[in-house]
């Protein structure tokens, strides 16, 4: 996420991760900067976070996803959505004019969606309006990663764009979604349509000899194997 709005002139003015081992990534590509809070998210206070433009969360998926748990928001690793917003509440009129979040589809179907619009109603209560949008990186990248994206913008919204179009970012789950849900303060906005990336996975993939260690072993890819479902 840094590296992508970095790209388009954003600057990065603080971070959080409670795990460990994304810390240690994220440290090696930034080594000389201070802005990496690791811990829990629910431990972090208002005054903890500096003045910001825009927040952008993407929150652990283990309680959404469709190969997790699927507990929900309620979930003990997805419940951190909840200490975004308590941040949010707490920051008053220090809050960012935009939030993005970022999770995978299974967020909008969670406990048969009351978890998605429970998630918008929460954003609306703090002053945002809503958008949503559905991004495959197949559309950059030879692989296939759908997810779910929101832009809440503070303010009410706009007349007139609460009609949402099927498209290739807006499936019709999504559409239908939006327009089951009038309830949810929604802005809606005109997207363009998505690339087509012509890479493949030769144009990208290092040849590497059979000897090399960076290949799995029989047993390793043999257990992973066996957690496939048919």
């Amino acid at each position: 996420m840094r590296l992508a709005l970095e790209r388009q002139g954003w600057t990065i003015e603080f971070a959080n991760d409670i795990d460990p081992d994304k810390a240690q990534i994220y440290l090696a590509n930034w080594p000389n900067d201070n802005h990496l809070a690791i811990g829990d998210v629910h431990a972090l206070k208002a005054d903890d976070i500096p003045t910001c433009e825009l927040f952008t969360a993407s929150f652990p998926c283990n309680d959404l996803s469709i190969a997790g748990r699927w507990d929900g928001l309620n979930g003990k690793e997805s419940s951190a959505f909840w200490g975004l917003i308590r941040i949010l509440k707490d920051m008053e009129s220090r809050r960012p004019p935009l939030v993005m979040l970022e999770n995978v589809v299974g967020f909008l179907m969670s406990n048969g969606g009351r978890d998605f619009e429970e998630a918008l109603l929460a954003l609306n209560e703090l002053g945002y309006s809503v958008d949503a949008f559905l991004l495959n990186a197949t559309h950059w990248a030879p692989q296939s990663r759908p997810r779910l994206f929101v832009v809440a913008k503070l303010g009410d919204g706009l007349e007139g764009r609460k009609c949402a179009t099927e498209s290739d970012s807006r499936p019709k789950a999504l559409t239908q979604f939006i327009h089951d849900h009038q309830n949810i303060r929604w802005d809606i906005r005109a997207l363009p349509p998505l690339p087509t990336s012509k890479l493949r996975l030769s144009d990208i993939l290092e040849d590497l000899p059979e000897n090399d260690p960076h290949w799995w072993s029989r047993e390793r890819a043999e257990y992973l194997f066996s957690q496939f479902g048919e």
